[in-house]
């Protein structure tokens, strides 16, 4: 199974879809199956571990051409994007006691993880 986004304005993730290996040998194939199947030409495929295009894809998020990856929207105006996994990342680090029972939030006011209580 091969999954696809379908990109809008600014790349912009506006919906998923997966198709049969068999229709869809190359990313280019599945392109123009998916194109004469929805009569739409812009799709990006993706693979769910994040091994191609460093992630998942998920409708809202947008494709960076440029460092060809899904990207999130940034949670939070401090959080920066890591150029690795581009994913957002918070000033500090999650707290290493986090568990089940354990949850922290960001907090943009004081830049720091409160605890869920």
């Amino acid at each position: 199974m091969k999954h696809f986004a379908k990109l809008g304005l600014n790349s912009k993730v506006i919906g998923v879809t997966h198709v049969n290996d068999s229709d869809t040998p190359t990313e280019e194939k599945g392109i123009e199956y998916l194109n004469k199947l929805h009569n739409y030409p812009f799709w990006k495929e993706y693979k769910k571990d994040g091994s191609v295009r460093k992630r998942t894809a998920a409708i809202g998020y947008t494709y960076d051409e440029d460092r060809d990856a899904f990207i999130g929207k940034k949670p939070f105006n401090s959080w920066t994007l890591n150029e690795t996994t581009c994913q957002w990342e918070a000033p500090i680090a999650y707290p290493s006691d986090a568990s089940v029972d354990k949850r922290y939030n960001w907090n943009e006011e004081t830049q720091q993880w409160d605890l869920n209580e």
